[in-house]
């Protein structure tokens, strides 16, 4: 009988996963390690560091008590090398498997670990594909090929279409595939944000943070706010709490914001997805079970259902089909330094700072934050790609390469010169005072264009335009803003850009 070791990775805490299957309790040894280069590649948010550790060391204990051998390396083990390549050679001489069999990894940087160790280890390395997205990267791959630019709605029907979910035969549900208009509403005046379900750390957990704490103390985050889901038990609570008390809010308030209203209505499930608590497939039909009970909206249940089975395996296959030359593109020439506000919180700007001060606390910010806010002002301001890219890898709990690169460098940014996105996503400061109350009170007024007191998302924006009109002026969606600026005449326009200027220089 032939020994294999299995290698799980930090984000495949999954018991379906593709190198799982046919494992022989008898025979085989299933390999998970805790190494310092996870952790610090870029100096990831203590709670995310914590959430991948935790949630390993639980996994791993739900596999031994199904009979598993389980070779579990921990962070502070005093063999530890440190990183993947030395823990699966010590495990190699530990175990003299026959083979090693691991589930193909969801960045670029580590296959291209595992084709050097398909060269280099002693013994054969199988490679599964991972089975837990709705499409393989081969099946996106057929789909975006010959075609100049890839648009997620289009994707996101052929899913819709394989799945079979808000189906009728072959019609979409309710006769429209796409009911986004319908989930742009701003909160109410009076508003309370609803409770949401949060997970005290246990006893493993706990263990957790006193040694992220104790290896990582200077690192971005806060951990006493630590909670979310560890095990799969925890991930079907929360996914359960957010279908019964959340999902029927969620179209219409999406993309609302509210200061120190952290979650509102969002889902809280992308931590548990991303590192395999979760599927998408059973997320998505929990959603789809609610509408057709009558207990959620379709234009909630269609939006929630495109995020997951739309726009995640969409991004995911968008990163495997361009990488690794996709992150190096810069398609608006954009060099300015991060400023040391995306780490203190302290802009000015309510907006910026109720986000990344949120961000410190919870190791998240939802997609409308994140967007029109933190990306919007790093979009205007022309902030460069690959420091950007590195904050919100590394701030975010649910952030992989594969998920975060192509939201950031395409959606964000338009980095990629419209690869992903048909416009950039650059909003003025009347955008935020419409979806949110972050400016009121603030030492900036949206309403005030130029001068003492002026937006700063104000002014950027038309600097902006003005910036990259070469780039910008020729597209289609962006006919309006340019045809405004086009009214400009040239001593506003001066002003504007010598008091954006002045703004960007003072950045700290």
């Amino acid at each position: 009988m032939t020994k294999t070791l299995r290698f799980i990775l930090g984000d495949q805490l999954t018991r379906s996963l593709s190198a799982l299957e046919g494992v022989d309790p008898a025979r085989d040894v299933l390999l998970m390690v805790e190494v310092g280069a996870e952790a610090t590649y870029v100096r990831h948010h203590k709670q995310k560091i914590t959430l991948i550790f935790s949630a390993m060391r639980h996994f791993a204990q739900d596999l031994r008590a199904e009979g598993l051998n389980v070779d579990y390396v921990t962070l502070d083990d005093l063999a530890n090398t440190g990183d993947f390549s030395g823990e699966l050679a010590r495990a190699i001489t530990r175990h003299s498997p026959d083979s090693v069999v691991m589930t193909e990894p969801g960045e670029w940087r580590v296959r291209e670990m595992m084709e050097v160790w398909r060269e280099t280890l002693p013994v054969p390395l199988h490679i599964r594909p991972d089975t837990r997205f709705i499409a393989s990267t081969d099946e996106f791959s057929r789909w975006a090929a010959g075609r100049k630019t890839y648009r997620m709605e289009f994707f996101y029907r052929e899913m819709r279409r394989k799945t079979g979910l808000l189906m009728e035969g072959d019609k979409p549900e309710g006769g429209e595939w796409n009911y986004d208009s319908e989930n742009r509403k701003p909160l109410p005046k009076v508003y309370a944000p609803p409770a949401r379900k949060r997970f005290a750390p246990d006893a493993i957990t706990r263990e957790v943070m006193a040694l992220v704490e104790a290896r990582f103390s200077n690192h971005f985050g806060d951990l006493s706010t630590f909670g979310w889901p560890v095990t799969r038990a925890e991930a079907l609570e929360a996914l359960s709490d957010f279908i019964t008390h959340h999902l029927p809010n969620f179209g219409d308030y999406q993309d609302a914001m509210k200061k120190g209203a952290d979650f509102l209505h969002h889902s809280l499930v992308s931590t548990s997805l991303n590192i395999g608590l979760l599927t998408p497939l059973e997320v998505a039909e929990a959603a789809e079970a609610a509408y057709r009970r009558g207990d959620a909206p379709l234009n909630a249940t269609e939006g929630f259902i495109r995020q997951v089975i739309g726009w995640r395996d969409y991004v995911r296959g968008l990163y495997w089909h361009e990488m690794p030359g996709y992150a190096a593109t810069n398609a608006l020439d954009a060099q300015r330094p991060l400023p040391d506000f995306f780490w203190s919180g302290q802009s000015g700007m309510a907006c910026m700072d109720d986000v990344i001060t949120a961000t410190r606390r919870n190791a998240y910010a939802h997609h409308i934050q994140r967007l029109m806010v933190t990306g919007n002002f790093a979009l205007l301001a022309g902030l460069a790609p690959a420091a950007v890219e590195e904050w919100y890898l590394l701030v975010y709990a649910d952030a992989f390469e594969w998920v975060e690169l192509p939201n950031v460098h395409g959606m964000v940014l338009y980095a990629d010169g419209g690869l992903l996105a048909s416009k950039p996503y650059a909003a003025s400061g009347a955008y935020i005072d419409r979806m949110s109350d972050y400016c009121a009170g603030c030492r900036y007024s949206p309403a005030i264009k130029t001068g003492e007191g002026a937006c700063p998302f104000n002014l950027l924006y038309w600097d902006f335009l003005m910036r990259n009109e070469a780039q910008l002026a020729g597209n289609p969606r962006m006919a309006m803003p340019y045809r405004t600026l086009a009214k400009m005449d040239a001593a506003r326009k001066a002003q504007i850009r010598a008091e954006a200027q002045v703004f960007l220089d003072g950045m700290v």
